[in-house]
């Protein structure tokens, strides 16, 4: 039997990435290149509308959230598309080098866009960092530790006395007593068996 759930012990951290017009939380993240100008990459999932954006745009930013981050942006950037909200209106954000940054993170790193790979299910983006700044010193937010942490962050409160499902992967909450045989996250893609049941506060 594949447990894919131990992909999520891979030890990687939590972003937000964000170009014009879009962006979204992602985790896999990596410098693959050193030197004056690094080049770094991040995988974007292709149902994602902030993938469209990025396959049309030449420039993007990775926001570093730490372990205090304001639920909020994981919330808002995690949970929700811009295909039906405005993000930008939601969360406060800084324009640098033309680019939209979430100023409470604890930095940033613009890049332009030098090349894509596809990756089955995610996009690799890779890009050249231009800029870069450190804005708190502060322990960063790791995927474990967000998936251990990932009901206090996203504060589940109850909807109608239904019962809420979260999904381990992004965060979306599923509301009711049971989640369909074939039901896929609208946000992230994975299947039933990737929602845990809510503890009712």
């Amino acid at each position: 039997m594949k447990n894919k759930k131990i992909t999520r012990k891979i030890t990687q951290g939590v972003y937000a990435l964000t170009t014009l017009g879009g962006g979204c939380i992602v985790d896999a993240v990596s410098q693959v290149s050193s030197g004056e100008e690094p080049l770094i990459a991040v995988s974007v999932m292709k149902t994602n509308y902030t993938h469209d954006l990025l396959m049309k745009q030449n420039r993007f930013a990775l926001s570093v959230l730490g372990v205090d981050v304001n639920p909020s942006i994981i919330e808002t950037f995690g949970m929700h598309s811009m295909r039906d909200v405005d993000k930008f209106q939601m969360v406060s954000t800084d324009l640098q080098e033309e680019v939209p940054i979430i100023p409470d993170s604890l930095g940033y790193m613009i890049c332009d866009y030098v090349d894509s790979i596809d990756m089955d299910t995610h996009t690799l983006f890779i890009g050249k960092l231009v800029e870069a700044d450190v804005l708190k010193d502060q322990e960063p937010l790791s995927y474990a530790y967000y998936q251990e942490h990932k009901e206090d962050y996203m504060k589940v409160t109850s909807n109608g006395g239904k019962t809420a499902w979260i999904c381990l992967a992004c965060g979306y909450i599923y509301y009711g007593e049971e989640i369909p045989e074939n039901f896929k996250c609208p946000v992230c893609g994975m299947d039933r068996s990737y929602f845990q049941k809510v503890k009712k506060q």
